[in-house]
This record gives structure tokens, sequence and C-alpha cells, in this order.
């Protein structure tokens, strides 16, 4: 289990720098402050997003100030909400939002945009009918993330013999973007004639995904592959597979293409990912509140690419 307590103190480190909202040390009149709130800085896909953000912040700091907020773990619903709630005292005219759940978050943003603020939805795509119910537009930026999970799953299929025993480690249950990814995996793997013999959420977080894994390895000892909704749940799967001795006999497929996974994908621990292009993610979202605040422009969905990443 040494990868594991590297990654997971790696996680820790990361995990400590989250929560706080950070902003400009002055704030400067006429320009517009746009909030990026994510989800945890823990998992290396949101540090990238907020590094990509910073980036296009300051080679746009004549045209807005950025503030940046994330949560430390991935089901802290209630620290998101708070985080919204700092963002619009603190004056910003856009917030640009990766919520942790797909419903939860709707009465929060409800009052963001009834204080004037505007919302753009990315990564994880809210709920339509609770929106619709909340009678609230909020634009998606962002992957289909079915269609991503699908096209890892094929990657997958085609190393396996049609009958084989597979199981899926899926994210947060009532986040639109694990359920896609979910129903992505399955697709592929019924497709292809496999058989799904166990569905359980690892919460988008490493150690719980291993205990997970090891759980499914015990449970089924002919599972082949172990398909997890994303990257930090791979690596967890890729300590229990190692911790049972079945390196090379249990593929592993992964999710967002974080550089943690590289070397496992590189030595074939782990056969696939799908890279959604993190650290350009948030500055899809930034780019369209930019359009709206400065061009008065409609806000309208944006589908962004999504790249099946093997070795």
């Amino acid at each position: 289990m040494k990868l594991l307590s590297r990654l997971l103190l790696t996680s820790l480190v990361l995990g400590l720098c989250a929560c706080k909202p950070t902003s400009p040390e002055s704030s400067t009149p006429g320009k517009p402050k746009i909030a990026l709130v994510m989800k945890s800085l823990a998992n290396e896909f949101f540090s990238n997003m907020a590094e990509g953000a910073k980036k296009h912040q300051a080679a746009h700091s004549d045209e807005y100030e950025l503030l940046v907020g994330g949560i430390k773990n991935e089901t802290d619903l209630t620290e998101q909400v708070n985080l919204v709630e700092q963002m619009t005292a603190q004056g910003a005219k856009a917030i640009v939002i990766a919520p942790a759940d797909s419903k939860a978050l709707i009465p929060a943003l409800k009052r963001a945009q009834q204080a004037g603020v505007l919302v753009i939805n990315i990564d994880n795509k809210l709920d339509a009918e609770v929106l619709k119910q909340a009678e609230l537009s909020v634009p998606f930026v962002g992957p289909d993330n079915r269609e991503g999970a699908k096209r890892v799953g094929e990657v997958l299929a085609k190393k396996l013999p049609a009958g084989a025993e597979v199981a899926i480690i899926e994210g947060v249950t009532t986040a639109f973007n694990g359920q896609q990814r979910r129903a992505g995996f399955e697709d592929a793997m019924k497709a292809a004639g496999m058989n799904i013999v166990a569905v359980q959420s690892g919460q988008w977080e490493m150690e719980k995904a291993s205990n997970i894994a090891s759980g499914i390895l015990s449970a089924h000892p002919n599972v082949k592959a172990l398909l997890c909704a994303n990257d930090n749940m791979a690596l967890g799967a890729a300590a229990a597979v190692q911790s049972a001795g079945k390196t090379g006999q249990v593929l592993i497929v992964g999710f967002d293409n974080i550089s943690a996974l590289k070397p496992l994908l590189t030595d074939g621990r782990v056969t696939a990912t799908a890279d959604q292009h993190a650290d350009q993610l948030a500055v899809f979202g930034i780019e369209a509140a930019l359009k709206v605040i400065q061009g008065g422009a409609s806000p309208e969905d944006q589908t962004t690419t999504v790249d099946v990443i093997e070795k």
C-alpha cells in the first residue's frame, strides 16, 4: 500500500489548501469579479482547473478579477453552499461552479441569481427538472460524460473476452456527471457482452475506492476489470489490485487524465482514461461569463472536448 500512502499524503497536503476562497490583494473599481467554485482541491483534476483559471486571469488581468474556492471533501455540500454565499457577498458578478451535487446546490444558486449574480455551470451538470422547478436557467459548459466513458469502456472491452466479469466504481450517485459516466461504462460493457457483477460508489475518493475495490476482488475473484468514474478512484483501485497480488490480471480504466495516473498508464496498471482538459474547462466557463458581462450575450450551453488517453 506504499503507492496509496504516498498519494493520500499528496491529497492531504493539497486538501489543506482548499476551502478558503482566494482573491486579489486589492480590488480594482470597474473590473468585474468572476468567482470559480470547485469541488475538492485534494483532487488533482480541480487543482489543475484552478491553475488554468489563474493563468487565464493573468493574461486578461485588465478584463476581470478572479475569486477561487474549493471544498475539502467531494461530498461537503454545506461548505460549497457557504462558498457560493461568500462569493456573492464579496461582490462576484458571475459564479462559475462545478457543483458537488446536481440538486442540492440549486437553492443557493437561486439566491445568488436573485442577488444579480450570473451563474455558469461547468463539469457536473445541474439537474434539469430541479432547475425547472426552481424557475432557474443556468447554462452548462462541459463535456458529454456518457460518451467519454463509453469510449473509454470500448478501449477496455477490446482487451477482454466476451462474457468477462467486470465491476464499476462510480462517483457520487446524485451527481449528474457520475450518473452519466456509469451509464457510458454500462453502454460499452453491454454492447461488448461483458458481465457487470458489481456497481458501487467510491464517492470520487481514492481511499474509499481502494476499500471498495478490495471488497469486489474478494467477493468476485474472477473479475477481470474495474471501471472507475474518475482517476482518483482508479489510483485507489490500482493500490487494491496490487495488494491482492493481481497486477496485470485485473484491468483498470479511469476518467480525467490527471498527472498522478500517467506512470500507471505507462506501465500498464491502468489501461485508459478520458481527458476532459481540466485546465481549460473553467476557462471556457469564465469566457462564457465574460461574453455575457461585457457584451450582453445570452448565456448558452457549450459542449467541450473529451479525448481518450491510452498508454
